[in-house]
């Protein structure tokens, strides 16, 4: 499925100026650093340009694929949608009050994925290496560290942008409170790498947890910037939690069902590495006994999953409707997340108007996944 040049104009509105933030952060980290006159640290913070894509495995410049930038570019949306505190909007000098904490949640991000790496023993992430292939676990764990007190530390740069201490304060709280949730989803998933007896409940709490706690706390610390309506900041951290959620089972369904040349993925990868995603949880709940059988030897193996156990696996998809279940699942995530969008209180300025229209082509986005065939 290719990304439509909608969606990529929704995510590279706000791209620079998220980027930019982010640069910013990291080196005046560096060069603080350098100030206290240790140059060895020079090699510890191009670990993390290397992990941000900002160099090669040499700490040389290089232009490397960045990711979406999903989460700030939401925190963003949503501090539009909210009002922009009521800053003027007629230039783009408004943004520079959410930006801070945008960066301070695509750090926060980029730490879980570093540490996630390791747990999964993933050796590539966006066709590179993964920190941890290249400088090892330890010091892989480190920076990921350092990348969350980073993380922190740049999230009270929103005092410098004029927000008030109690509503800094009120931020700080927020996100840690989510990285608590992502740790418990963390630990939830990796609870159930030993077992097949995990119910389709189970998972979607787990992905609640830990792929749309983030989502939503972007968009509530976002709507939080930009409001003091209680009402407006919940119903935009709900449609993150929607919206997180969807995006997760959207991955799932791609990672069994995509082509290699919808997404360069390869075809029934998740069943090749074994990912107990909805799918697979799905089908062992409905399957007859006889099939349930087969699915746990191919699961629990030793060996490699072959072609043609892929081949038994994809034909008990099929026998429990599994796609279908997963389609619908997505498109009711979706039908909450344009609820919720819809239930925004509108303030009918263009700015306003123009960050709820992003954000439902986000929904409209993982929306396609359930109804295009994939």
């Amino acid at each position: 499925m290719s990304v439509s040049p909608t969606i990529q104009l929704t995510l590279l509105r706000h791209q620079t100026a998220i980027d930019e933030a982010l640069h910013q952060t990291v080196y005046t980290a560096i060069n603080t650093a350098i100030a206290s006159g240790t140059p060895d640290l020079a090699s510890y913070y191009g670990q993390i340009q290397y992990h941000l894509g900002w160099v090669d495995a040499h700490l040389t410049p290089t232009t490397s694929n960045p990711g979406k930038l999903l989460r700030p570019t939401l925190l963003v949306l949503a501090y539009e949608a909210a009002g922009a505190a009521g800053l003027d909007t007629s230039n783009t000098s408004y943004l520079r009050r959410a930006l801070p904490a945008a960066a301070a949640v695509e750090l926060t991000h980029n730490f879980t994925l570093i540490h996630d790496d390791i747990e999964d023993s993933d050796a590539e992430r966006r066709h590179r290496s993964t920190l941890w292939k290249l400088w090892g676990i330890p010091q892989a764990i480190n920076t990921g560290d350092g990348l969350f007190a980073l993380a922190r530390l740049t999230l009270w740069g929103v005092l410098n942008e004029g927000v008030e201490g109690l509503t800094a304060a009120r931020l700080g709280a927020i996100l840690d409170r989510a990285c608590l949730v992502l740790s418990e989803g963390q630990y939830l998933d990796i609870s159930f790498e030993q077992s097949l007896h995990i119910s389709v409940a189970s998972y979607v709490d787990m992905i609640r947890r830990k792929t749309a706690a983030l989502m939503s706390c972007a968009a509530e610390m976002g709507a939080l910037l930009g409001t003091s309506d209680s009402q407006t900041i919940e119903r935009l951290r709900n449609f993150g939690e929607a919206m997180g959620i969807a995006f997760q089972v959207r991955d799932d369904l791609l990672g069994v069902w995509a082509s290699t040349a919808e997404l360069g993925k390869t075809p029934a990868g998740d069943v090749y590495r074994r990912k107990k995603s909805l799918p697979i949880l799905y089908a062992m709940e409905q399957a007859i006994p006889d099939d349930q059988h087969i699915l746990r030897h191919i699961y629990q193996q030793e060996t490699p999953v072959t072609s043609e156990q892929v081949a038994q696996v994809l034909a008990i998809f099929e026998r429990t409707e599994t796609q279908a279940y997963c389609r619908a699942f997505l498109a009711e995530q979706c039908r909450l997340a344009y609820a919720t969008l819809a239930s925004v209180p509108r303030l009918f300025n263009p700015v306003s108007t123009r960050a709820l229209h992003d954000m439902h082509t986000l929904v409209h986005f993982v929306e396609e996944a359930a109804q295009e065939g994939i």
